[in-house]
């Protein structure tokens, strides 16, 4: 475990059991604008959409499936960029264009045979409060909706599009070794293909 790290979230020392969340993970969920993006939407003159990801959020998504922990991205967006970077990313339980996700989140966990309360589900809408309340750990960005923040026991310290995966991998990877320790694997010049 990495104490030092996790001491600079006071949220750990109020509510101790989101250590004992965070160490159950088997599986997160990423919603995409406002969380993997900041929400901005860029039209060409094609009226194709064109989307801002983090370079830092890509190390993260890659990183939580080589210690266990499984990815999924849940989005009412679908896009030709989107699909390009989840695939750039090997994110193999991919929904776009959903508008159900709870319905998402029901057929994602039976596939992968998990049980909700080893689920995080990260999340910035009201849209995503089809599925939070259900799950072992809620998070969200900094600059969340008013309604999430209510909702969510673990707010993060990073505003959309900023590295919120990053910082969703960074406190659950310190929950269970050093930082050190886990980011060695990134260190491998394989690792960087596609991030």
């Amino acid at each position: 475990m990495d104490a030092a790290f996790l001491a600079s979230y006071s949220v750990m020392a109020e509510q101790p059991e989101l250590l004992q969340q965070l160490q159950s993970l088997k599986l997160v969920v990423f919603d995409v604008d406002g969380v993997l993006t900041d929400g901005g939407l860029l039209y060409t003159e094609q009226g194709e959409t064109i989307k801002r990801f983090n370079v830092k959020d890509g190390v993260a998504m890659k990183l939580l499936p080589k210690w266990g922990v499984t990815v999924a991205v849940i989005t009412a967006k679908d896009s030709p960029a989107l699909r390009q970077r989840m695939t750039d990313l090997n994110v193999e339980h991919f929904y776009p264009g959903c508008h159900n996700k709870a319905e998402a989140f029901v057929d994602l966990t039976a596939r992968l045979q998990v049980s909700a309360s080893q689920v995080a589900y990260v999340g910035d809408d009201v849209i995503d409060l089809q599925v939070m309340p259900s799950v072992g750990l809620a998070m969200c960005p900094a600059d969340a909706h008013t309604l999430l923040l209510r909702h969510c026991p673990l707010i993060l310290s990073k505003s959309a599009g900023q590295g919120v995966a990053r910082e969703v991998a960074d406190l659950i990877l310190a929950s269970r070794m050093s930082l050190e320790e886990a980011y060695e694997l990134a260190k491998q010049p394989e690792f960087e293909r596609h991030v």
